[in-house]
């Protein structure tokens, strides 16, 4: 055990990174825009589990897993249930998540990795300022599921670097994989090629107890697991998978992936590079790869959807923070005792500026959230369908129905049920393929929504390639199913007729003149995109 003394210089960096990240996260971060699009989707499934409702996308409807993190929707509940509110839950849980990180990795790469104060230090504030508090902002439980990769990560670099593999140790090891698997299905994927790692680094002779512990908690433990959910939601699987991993491996989907991984870990690639300098660190590079490059891989099996910020590999982050001090060996600062006063001053205002552009690097991945990203310091824009579920808020517990292919915001904030066409949220669609009209006659929606790129100045052009995209021929169903049945076209808004979300409200219900009076005339509706006030382009149809 280190002694008291040596201890007091690890706990004083930790309390100085803590600080470090809280003052990041007060005076850069932007903790008052609303949820992400998607993020709101989980919280809808959080608020109703609290409610005591169940895992359901509408209360009193079939249980359905579209909230792929089930551990950290499960947490966040739970916290709703204590008094917190949704919000508060889902920040709370994300934010220590984030400041345990950035501890577990100046602590691993210190008594594990044997790294320097300064190495180590550096390491954890490269995440402490990277992109991790840019998704609990966005109310991502992203830095819970990063959390449980570094905790298992280091326990695997503790069965790495010692000879035995006491009990305790691989049990540990085995169960940390198992919540990191409960907390996304993809983590039992992380997991296992973590073993894998500590496989080749060990010997397959010298594995046999970690593999068959290993095996036995998740066949017990998480066999009893996917039984439950297998029974509870009727499909083994988180009904997204179905809908994003539905035509096999998609090569678009590993390119996006390996880019992600290479930006957000790019100052630690030259690490690994020097890591094949010798057939000894040779060997510890290719078993560190192996969770890293495999997980960044395995998107390649469904779409690239939703994948805010890369949030989707931003578990390797850590896992490679904690791998690359390893790799170049141990750096001796005392060296700068030996040399001159003037090369001594050369040599510290060359590492001080090295490690300010290491931590400006990782603050600049901040600037890549969205693909339509402004400004580095907002990532995205005021979002009107945050404003509109507002007013349809002022209906809900009517039954009314909202059909939408925008399932985050107006479903979350209006309370309203909701159909998801795209089916991430819906087990019908995802299992069947598509939205089809008989499907949506039997729920006959009070109003239907949806975005693409067309509008009355710029029609849908109906040609076969176009009715080929999955995406653009589910509106024109919602579209032409709408204009069939008698549907009021309220409103077209977008700030170009380019790209555009439209709405219909039936007319044969008790507040639809209401609806379509405070849609057709809403001037607040800011398009998500640009943060442009929308143009209601339906005033342009002929016949309005």
């Amino acid at each position: 055990m280190p002694s008291k003394k040596t201890l007091l210089p690890d706990l004083l960096i930790s309390v100085l990174l803590i600080a470090s990240t809280l003052y990041y996260a007060f005076n850069f971060m932007d903790f008052s825009i609303p949820p992400f699009e998607d993020a709101a989707m989980l919280m809808r499934y959080s608020q109703h589990l609290a409610g005591g409702h169940g895992i359901v996308w509408n209360i009193g409807g079939q249980p359905v897993d579209g909230a792929t993190d089930f551990l950290f929707m499960a947490a966040s509940a739970a916290l709703i249930k204590l008094g917190l509110t949704v919000g508060q839950s889902v920040r709370g849980i994300g934010f220590a998540s984030h400041i345990l990180t950035v501890l577990i990795i100046y602590w691993t790469n210190r008594r594990i990795n044997n790294g320097s104060i300064p190495l180590s230090f550096l390491s954890g504030l490269y995440l402490a300022v990277g992109t991790g508090l840019s998704y609990v902002s966005a109310y991502f439980g992203t830095p819970f599921f990063a959390l449980a990769a570094a905790s298992t990560w280091t326990l695997g670099l503790l069965l790495i670097n010692r000879q035995d593999s006491p009990f305790w140790l691989s049990l540990a090891f085995a169960l940390s994989g198992l919540v990191t698997g409960l907390i996304r299905p993809e983590g039992v994927i992380l997991a296992s090629l973590m073993l894998l790692a500590v496989i080749v680094m060990r010997g397959l002779k010298n594995s046999i107890s970690i593999i068959v512990i290993f095996g036995i908690v998740f066949a017990i433990l998480g066999g009893a697991y996917f039984l439950w959910r297998w029974d509870y939601f009727g499909y083994p699987l988180p009904n997204p998978f179905y809908k994003k991993g539905d035509s096999g491996w998609k090569w678009d989907s590993f390119e996006h992936s390996m880019q992600n991984a290479l930006r957000l870990c790019l100052p630690m690639v030259f690490a690994f590079i020097y890591g094949f300098r010798s057939s000894e660190t040779t060997k510890r590079t290719l078993a560190y790869l192996i969770p890293i490059l495999g997980f960044a891989t395995a998107f390649g099996m469904i779409s690239d959807e939703m994948n805010y910020g890369a949030r989707f590999q931003y578990a390797i982050v850590p896992i490679a923070l904690m791998s690359w001090i390893p790799l170049v060996g141990r750096l001796k600062f005392e060296v700068l005792n030996q040399v001159s006063a003037r090369q001594r001053g050369v040599y510290l205002v060359g590492l001080v500026s090295l490690a300010f552009a290491l931590v400006y690097y990782a603050w600049f991945q901040n600037c890549f959230l969205t693909s339509f990203q402004q400004a580095c310091d907002r990532p995205y824009e005021r979002d009107g369908r945050l404003e509109m579920a507002k007013i349809l808020a002022e209906y809900r517990g009517k039954g009314y129905v909202l059909a939408t292919t925008e399932a985050g915001l107006l479903p979350y904030y209006s309370g309203w049920d909701a159909v998801d066409t795209w089916g991430l949220n819906d087990q019908w669609i995802a299992h069947n393929g598509a939205l089809t009209v008989e499907y949506l006659d039997q729920y006959k929606p009070h109003i239907i929504m949806f975005h693409d790129y067309y509008s009355t100045l710029v029609p849908p052009k109906l040609t076969e390639p176009n009715l080929a995209q999955s995406w653009f021929s589910m509106t024109i169903l919602m579209k032409t199913y709408a204009e069939e049945n008698g549907y009021v076209l309220a409103a077209i808004f977008g700030d170009s007729p380019y790209d555009t979300h439209y709405y219909y409200v039936r007319t044969d219900f008790e507040d639809s003149e209401r609806l379509i009076e405070k849609i057709s005339e809403m001037k607040t509706y800011y398009y998500p995109t640009t943060g442009k006030r929308s143009i209601n382009y339906a005033i342009y149809d002929n016949g309005q």
